[in-house]
């Protein structure tokens, strides 16, 4: 290559391919530096040097003629700058449909002021102009000076000639893509079927130009790709843009699919041919193939024409310009110190070439990994001893006299030892004694500490559950609440009576039991008045829990644990039911309000025809009539209950609430009353089988639950509420055992007081502690079921301390265990039914285990 080419390469390539880069003024854009320069780093910093011409590419090489060559022809070039401004886009695409000899000084300026880099192709010596692509890739395309002319009105008889290019095919590298937003957009045609007419072929005349139909949108991707580039490199490249996998894009040539390992050239594609290849979606519904758009940049024109001098001759050139969107890396650079001139190092604005795999390994283990090996090494350590004598004088300020001490033997030197070692185990032994005191001490703080607060939790408990008592004593609601004053009325009763037997006697004697009956009366008319005023109560309670519950969705558990529920026809017509009760026993209502509540009753109502509705409906109208005449409120009481009962008598009325059907007690199915109905000999009333409760030792049904209640309040007098509690306790430990007892579930109230009272004397029989509220009944033997033959009545607190005994025959003393013995056999004999109901219960729960899940579904519904 001549000076002179080089010299251009060098120049054209400072001018095109630095973007934002411009001359410092008052200097040509080509000039050389001749002044020592400092070389920019990539943080900034720089060092004087000299210019090297192999690193720069703002430099050019040493040589008197070449740089006299390069002097002479400074003034002849020019380069084409171009601003980012994206306005000129247009004007910039008229160069390239505009011919060279109607191209105007307007258009040349602003080409001008645009910084935009070209590669030029070496030009032939035959030939007098050449174009050249720089889309090719791996070649280089070195060039003389140029001089970038946009529009050139006194080079209209020059004749641009393309000639094909020198180089062999490169690589096949990535296709570079250059979209139009329009689908009749026909520039790249234009510039393509310019390339063919001229004579020459595209790129390196190994390539075609190709022209992608992106369906169905219509956008127009035109590229460059090489004859051997096969199809399925050209599906991952658009895979890849699109982010849809291979599989999912379709190619179409001349209307017919087109395989994966098909070629360009095996289609007919000639050298520089433009053809059409359409490209579909094979899911145009879920995938579609959606083009990104780029950012708005601004768009280089396709060619521009230089003017360069070859051999004394001016020519002009056709140079295509590649569209590069990506920006270009520091890579460092020179700074000139007396001029502060920077010289930047020049990016290729050539997409690089794809690195072909090496067939040899690089990565491997053994490239990576030393191996460590152990070597033993001896060093040598000479050592001397030097004594003053005839010409050599040590000195001896530094000497030591050692003196030797007395004799010590082996004897004497272990005793000694051991003297030592008796102090040092003396003080290590005083330090444990001290820390075993030390937590003892802590240990007894930490039980009086715990002992303390149990005393104070236990008098808390105390005292709320007398205030507890004492409000339901004094409050009585529910039936536990009346059954507890009947019975301190029943220990008052006993302590008076002891009380009168003891004081007197005769005469004074029947007087004191007849003030005794008195006051006894007096008290259980004030316990009914109670009772009244709580079943007045009691009863709105459960109207509303009536009503609620008819009025309930139905719910179900789903096997995500959610639980779904849903309103039936049924849910609706009760919620509206107990909508117009509530508001029909409100209070204080206004006189529009009330009558508004009444006509919505009254239109509820007369959807039925009959002997309830009627009477509901006259005292409707009755109540409205009464109202507008202004009568008193406190007169309307009774005609207003009287309604309201009548409304819900008519809620209760499964004709018109389906849903209090499955509520009411009596059954509407006559055939149903025929099925576990039992004669109550008290009351004289056939009952269900609910209605009567049976012990455990029973034989026949005996009285109902209503005429025993009756029978307990009037002569026996007995509270079971602490009772209730301990078996709901005892059922609810065995629950957690979980090893099948049955009998804990065959036990009653009554039952449970006499194994507590006549078997165990409502005493725990370790500490004899007679507080009912802290007595727990458990097992005997932790691996056997729960019985009153196996069970033993303690506190919380030794309850806890017996279930952790593996072997009570270990723990506990011969005469203990024997008393338990005795009880547990004055259990057996009482309870003798309960071994033969608990073996019936599991034959049943065995059954029923048998069964398939139709049988449990069944089951469950039933419940």
């Amino acid at each position: 290559m001549s000076a002179q080419e080089e010299i251009g390469e060098t120049q054209g390539t400072n001018d095109g391919n630095n973007e934002g880069q411009k001359p410092q003024e008052g200097e040509p854009p080509g000039e050389i530096a001749e002044e020592p320069t400092q070389v920019l780093d990539q943080d900034g910093a720089g060092d004087d040097i000299s210019v090297d011409p192999a690193q720069a590419t703002n430099t050019v090489k040493e040589g008197d003629d070449e740089i006299g060559k390069a002097d002479e022809k400074e003034e002849k070039v020019k380069t084409v700058d171009t601003n980012d401004d994206p306005t000129d886009a247009n004007q910039t695409e008229g160069v390239k449909e505009t011919p060279v000899e109607e191209k105007t000084e307007e258009n040349s300026r602003k080409m001008e002021e645009t910084p935009m880099s070209v590669v030029i192709s070496e030009p032939d010596k035959d030939v007098e102009t050449q174009e050249s692509n720089a889309q090719t890739e791996g070649r280089e395309s070195p060039v003389g000076d140029a001089d970038v002319s946009s529009a050139s009105p006194g080079k209209v008889e020059d004749k641009v000639v393309e000639t094909k290019s020198e180089s062999e095919s490169p690589l096949v590298a990535p296709p570079t893509s250059k979209a139009d937003r329009s689908v009749d957009s026909e520039t790249p045609m234009k510039d393509t079927r310019d390339q063919l007419e001229s004579g020459g072929i595209a790129r390196d005349g190994f390539s075609a130009n190709v022209k992608f139909l992106i369906m169905p949108e219509g956008h127009v991707q035109s590229m460059t790709c090489s004859l051997k580039q096969s199809f399925l490199e050209l599906r991952n490249h658009f895979a890849s843009e699109f982010s849809q996998p291979p599989q999912a894009i379709l190619m179409i040539f001349d209307g017919k699919m087109v395989e994966d390992h098909t070629v360009l050239s095996d289609l007919g594609v000639q050298a520089g041919q433009t053809v059409e290849v359409e490209i579909q979606s094979s899911d145009p519904i879920n995938t579609p193939l959606q083009y990104k758009q780029s950012s708005p940049m601004y768009k280089l024109p396709d060619k521009i024409n230089v003017r360069v001098e070859v051999g004394g001759k001016e020519v002009e050139l056709v140079v295509h310009i590649v569209q590069e969107n990506r920006k270009k890396p520091f890579l460092g650079g020179y700074r000139h110190r007396l001029t502060g001139t920077e010289f930047h190092n020049a990016a290729a604005q050539t997409l690089p070439k794809i690195r072909v795999p090496s067939s040899v390994e690089k990565f491997h283990r053994d490239t990576q990994t030393y191996k460590l090996r152990n070597r033993l090494q001896q060093t040598t350590n000479t050592t001397s001893t030097q004594m003053t004598k005839d010409g050599c004088y040590v000195s001896n300020v530094t000497d030591k006299i050692l003196i030797p001490g007395k004799y010590e033997t082996a004897d004497q030197y272990h005793g000694k030892i051991l003297k030592k070692v008796i102090v040092l185990q003396t003080y290590w032994r005083r330090w444990l004694a001290k820390n075993y005191v030390q937590r003892l001490r802590e240990d007894r703080l930490r039980r009086i500490e715990w002992e303390r607060q149990e005393e104070l939790r236990k008098q808390k408990e105390r005292a709320e559950r007398i205030k507890r008592e004492w409000e339901r004593r004094m409050n009585p609601k529910t039936k536990e609440d009346f059954d507890l004053l009947y019975a301190h009325l029943e220990k008052w009763r006993n302590e008076e009576m002891a009380l009168i037997d003891e004081l007197y006697s005769g005469p004074e004697r029947k007087a004191a039991l007849v003030g005794l009956l008195e006051q006894e009366a007096y008290l259980i008319a004030s316990i009914d008045r109670h009772k009244l005023v709580a079943d007045e109560e009691n009863n709105d309670k459960r109207i509303k829990n009536f009503l609620n519950k008819a009025a309930a969705p139905k719910k179900w558990k789903a096997f995500d644990g959610k639980v779904t529920e849903m309103d039936t026809p049924y849910t609706i017509r009760a919620q509206e039911l107990r909508d117009i009760y509530s508001t029909l026993s409100m209070k204080y209502l206004t006189q529009d309000e009330r009558l508004d509540v009444l006509l919505t009753l009254k239109h509820t109502v007369k959807e039925h025809d009959c002997k309830l509705t009627q009477e509901i409906i006259e005292l409707i109208d009755r109540e409205a009539d009464l109202l507008m005449r202004g009568v008193k409120e406190s007169n309307l009481e009774g005609l207003r209950k009287r309604i309201l009962t009548l409304f819900l008598q008519y809620c209760k009325t499964p004709l018109f609430n389906p849903e209090a059907a499955r509520l009411i007690k009596v059954p509407q199915d006559p055939a149903v009353l025929r099925k576990n109905i039992y004669f109550c000999p008290s009351c004289n009333s056939y009952l269900p089988s609910t209605e009567f409760q049976l012990s455990s030792n029973s034989k026949v049904v005996g009285r109902c639950r209503k005429c025993t209640k009756l029978d307990n309040d009037a002569r026996l007098r007995h509270e079971l509420s602490q009772y209730r509690i301990m078996l709901k306790d005892l059922r609810r430990s065995e629950e957690n055992v979980g090893d099948g007892s049955k009998i804990a579930y065959l036990l009653q109230e009554p039952d449970l007081r006499y194994l507590v009272e006549n078997i165990w004397n409502s005493q725990s029989v370790l500490s004899a502690h007679e507080d009912l509220f802290d007595l727990v009944l458990v097992r005997w033997k932790k691996y056997e079921e729960w019985s009153p033959w196996n069970c033993i009545l303690l506190t919380k607190e030794e309850a806890s301390a017996h279930a952790k005994l593996e072997n009570v025959t270990e723990a506990y003393g011969r005469m203990f265990i024997g008393k338990i013995l005795h009880k547990h056999v004055l259990a057996r004999n009482y309870f003798s039914r309960l071994p033969g109901m608990a073996e019936h219960m599991k034959k049943i729960s065995g059954q029923n285990r048998g069964t398939g899940n139709n049988g449990l579904r069944a089951a469950s519904l039933k419940a």
